[in-house]
């Protein structure tokens, strides 16, 4: 793809919305919608990269209610013919087809390698990847599973939504502490899986989400960003077709 003069990419992740409360997440939801917004003039397309809702499960009638501001800005997005990717994360991984159909955003459940201006971009939001962390593996397999999802369809959306909202509640998500901090090159799983990744394929930009901590750091001859969160950071990245900056929404 190439981007067309004065245009931009732009990607975000970890809204979690619905976390910690009704008010708070309310709060944040106006906030994102203030930057889409703001973007929406010089944005090409818009790269949503997982957690974008707290907890996310579609019924066959029915879908977690709230958060119709942000649909509503997503659908503005895509009916002015701006392409928005929207990736499943660890909190929202059950999501269907209900937002493809209603809000025309393309859906993906893994990372995707693309390329923009002639820089190769790998985009994921980075839950499950590296080394470690073998038991969230297990359990994202488990969570994947069609038979698993259509077993839990059928408990009823009062108990099943607020049985997952209980067990969220435990999450880095809903605690509201902040307790992300940069391991080190050595010791970040994502740069570790970049390294990989780069044993394999020339890739000139990682993007990730999940982490909850921003990032910009040179990983051999390419650049990993990590897009923090919209919790405590309120961060976001844009990549105007030579380079890509992670930035700070403010008022």
């Amino acid at each position: 793809m190439e981007l067309t003069p004065n245009k931009k990419v732009y990607f975000a992740s970890d809204f979690h919305l619905g976390a910690p409360t009704y008010e708070k997440s309310r709060e944040r939801e106006k906030y994102i919608c203030a930057w889409l917004d703001i973007i929406k003039s010089d944005c090409q397309v818009l790269y949503l990269v997982g957690d974008i809702f707290d907890f996310w499960f579609e019924y066959k009638f029915a879908i977690p209610k709230g958060f119709v501001r942000l649909q509503g800005k997503i659908a503005e997005f895509t009916d002015a013919g701006i392409p928005v990717h929207f990736f499943t994360g660890n909190h929202d991984m059950w999501a269907f087809d209900y937002l493809p159909k209603e809000l025309g955003v393309e859906i993906h459940y893994n990372p995707i390698v693309t390329t923009i201006n002639g820089k190769k971009l790998y985009i994921g939001h980075g839950d499950g990847l590296g080394p470690g962390d073998y038991g969230y593996k297990r359990l994202k397999k488990i969570f994947k599973n069609r038979f698993i999802q259509s077993l839990f369809g059928f408990i009823h959306p009062n108990l099943g939504i607020g049985l997952a909202d209980f067990l969220s509640k435990r999450s880095r998500a809903k605690s509201g502490h902040l307790d992300e901090v940069f391991l080190g090159v050595e010791k970040e799983w994502l740069i570790e899986y970049c390294k990989e990744i780069l044993k394999k394929d020339t890739i000139d930009i990682f993007v990730f989400g999940h982490r909850h901590l921003p990032i910009e750091q040179k990983v051999e001859n390419s650049m990993y960003i990590n897009l923090g969160d919209w919790i405590h950071y309120f961060t976001y990245a844009v990549f105007d077709g030579e380079k890509i900056e992670l930035l700070k929404f403010k008022d």
